[in-house]
């Protein structure tokens, strides 16, 4: 049984391109112990000459997992195929920062997917509008107008990270 109150992030090293089929695994290991988390986003590609849709994964070659990880959830984990190690400090399995989580949270909301934000450059200053960029102006460190896409730094296991998350940038009327 999943305990919402149980608050502890961990993050999976995992087979980069296999984040998927290792979370299934892992579900399908769990059933409902540990909820599983690939955080996703969506962006805009040209491909051919046409601007696309797609989405690539947030952190590639990690997954998430939330809830309480004993012995026993360590050796289980351990015997999933595609995942290379859980990451630990010291001798225990290393917890994520809460307030890491708290911003990745808000950014896919209730799905693992990061949609467009829409944005406003004025005077060289970045205003979002609305999506799951509003109210994160600080962590957005560049507007990239012609790829609709905004460099964002996140931390994310106590390192920075810089990441791109597809925007829509409006013209003022």
């Amino acid at each position: 049984m999943e305990d919402k109150s149980v608050n502890n992030w961990y993050a999976l090293f995992v087979i980069t391109g296999e984040e998927e089929k290792v979370k299934e695994r892992i579900l399908y290991r769990f059933r409902d112990e540990l909820r599983v988390l690939v955080p996703k986003r969506r962006l805009r590609e040209r491909k051919q000459g046409k601007w696309i849709h797609c989405i690539k994964t947030l952190f590639p070659g990690y997954i998430l997992i939330n809830g309480n990880l004993d012995v026993d959830g360590y050796y289980r984990l351990k015997g999933i195929p595609g995942l290379i190690r859980l990451l630990r400090g010291g001798h225990e399995p290393l917890k994520i920062p809460r307030y890491e989580m708290e911003i990745i949270n808000k950014l896919i909301c209730n799905d693992e997917t990061i949609g467009f934000s829409n944005v406003f450059v004025q005077n060289g200053r970045v205003v979002v509008v609305d999506g799951p960029l509003v109210s994160q102006e600080g962590i957005i460190v560049s507007v990239d107008h012609r790829k609709g896409r905004a460099k964002v730094q996140l931390n994310f296991l106590g390192e920075p990270r810089l990441v791109d998350l597809g925007i829509s940038v409006l013209q003022p009327a």
